[in-house]
């Protein structure tokens, strides 16, 4: 398969089970189920232990590309096993692997993308990065720094305040919207209109 031909590995990072479903950790679990809505698609069981959808994303014509939404059913820290499977079964280059993630050093509702880079204490990424190495995009959801003393893992693992889920929806729509652009229009273009 010529890498033109290879899809787009776009996963979610979250952790599987009802109880972490609206966690701050989960965000990325709520994009790409959003982004599995908008493509029509249905998640099945993947024997790589991975929710997939496959299908297809963006406009009619040369931009419409390949894609494989993913959500692995490993808990966060063990993020790497799956995608690295994911990538060795769907054979696709480690430039269209996309992870979704909850970012504490931006704040709420603020995305950033970027290429590569390093893993800023994000166990999913610390993973992925040790599977794969580094040089995959990153769509970063800001979810800001705990209050007061908290600890960074209570943090994560709460669900969003009733005031942030006044604008959740509105964050994941556009976390979505940013990873339609990346794939459809390149890093550049999605930077220029999501990063904020």
């Amino acid at each position: 398969m010529s890498d033109d031909a290879a899809p787009w590995l776009i996963v979610g990072l979250g952790n599987p089970g009802s109880e972490y479903a609206g966690n701050r950790h989960n965000i990325g679990f709520m994009v790409v189920d959003l982004l599995a809505e908008r493509i029509g698609g249905k998640f099945k069981t993947h024997k790589a232990r991975a929710q997939v959808v496959e299908g297809r994303m963006g406009p009619p014509g040369p931009a419409n590309r390949r894609v494989v939404l993913a959500k692995p059913m490993s808990f966060m820290n063990l993020s790497g096993g799956p995608v690295t499977a994911l990538r060795d079964f769907y054979k696709v280059p480690l430039e269209r692997i996309v992870a979704v993630h909850d970012e504490l050093d931006i704040d709420y509702p603020t995305l950033r993308l970027k290429l590569g880079g390093g893993d800023n204490g994000h166990n999913g990424l610390k993973s992925m990065t040790k599977s794969m190495g580094a040089d995959y995009h990153r769509v970063r959801c800001g979810i800001g720094r705990p209050p007061g003393r908290m600890q960074v893992a209570d943090f994560v693992l709460k669900d969003f305040s009733s005031t942030e889920r006044k604008e959740l929806d509105w964050f994941v729509d556009r976390a979505a919207d940013s990873v339609e652009c990346l794939v459809s229009e390149g890093l550049e273009r999605a930077q220029s209109a999501y990063n904020g």
